[in-house]
């Protein structure tokens, strides 16, 4: 049997294990998904071998980690910077990132888009940012500090901490930070979120199935929002492709996890 996970921390929430799960079941295929708390994030690929894993997803906060630690990584994943997939070649572990296209294959609902506001500036938010800005967009990084600012300047993007940010019109803000996932608290201070949300159209977070203070405050302003299910379902199947070297068909493999989601 081949055993895959999902590597992160925390990971109790995942509902990644039912997505891949259901496939294996429907298609018969001698395979288990399952979880594993990581908290020492260079201990990622000695996890993944005394597991003796085929495969993993990567979850907060190890995305980065994963890309230093991969043999090779692959794809767009070098751009970013960050691994969301780890695949088992031989006795090589290679790292793709399948975030970035899946948030984008998420958001066609709200197009047309021009200019999006990315709160937060980890591994994710790196993934969001350089597909977007791959698709003609411009992108805002907003973070608290300077600390993880870095990559974002060097890719020419335009970057604010909380301390130099002035709010302006949006057409998208996009959560990628990990408040409210286990708490109340908000992405940044209140007093951004109430004078941006009026000049905005869409307010997306990248948590899943729980409502979070930031979208619940978006949708009292009217905003057209959205958790981060699409985007687990569609970056599950582009990892399912990758785990299985595109031996089976993606829109089959699809429709099997999305009704996971009651999508």
């Amino acid at each position: 049997m081949l055993l895959l996970t999902l590597l992160g921390n925390p990971v109790a929430h995942s509902i990644s294990p039912r997505l891949h799960n259901s496939v294996f079941k429907a298609l018969k295929i001698d395979a288990c998904y399952v979880r594993k708390a990581v908290e020492d994030s260079e201990a990622l690929l000695k996890t993944f071998w005394e597991m003796n894993l085929s495969g993993a997803n990567v979850t907060v906060p190890h995305k980065e980690a994963a890309y230093a630690q991969c043999d090779e990584v692959r794809g767009l994943a070098k751009q970013i910077g960050a691994v969301n997939t780890l695949v088992r070649e031989g006795t090589r572990v290679i790292g793709y990132n399948t975030d970035a296209e899946g948030f984008y294959m998420s958001i066609q609902a709200f197009e047309p888009l021009n200019n999006v506001l990315i709160l937060g500036a980890g591994g994710t938010a790196k993934a969001l940012a350089v597909i977007l800005k791959e698709r003609g967009l411009n992108v805002t990084i907003l973070n608290r500090s300077h600390a993880r600012l870095e990559f974002f300047k060097t890719q020419g993007f335009n970057v604010q901490t909380w301390e130099t940010f002035s709010p302006q019109a949006y057409d998208l803000i996009v959560n990628t930070t990990s408040a409210g996932l286990k708490d109340e608290a908000l992405p940044c201070p209140l007093a951004f979120l109430e004078a941006i949300f009026p000049q905005t159209r869409f307010a997306y977070d990248v948590i899943y199935n729980k409502p979070t203070p930031f979208l619940a405050l978006a949708e009292q302003n009217h905003l057209t929002c959205k958790d981060g299910k699409e985007m687990l379902l569609y970056q599950a199947v582009l990892a399912f492709d990758l785990f299985f070297a595109q031996r089976y068909d993606r829109e089959n493999v699809e429709a099997l996890m999305r009704p996971v989601f009651d999508l």
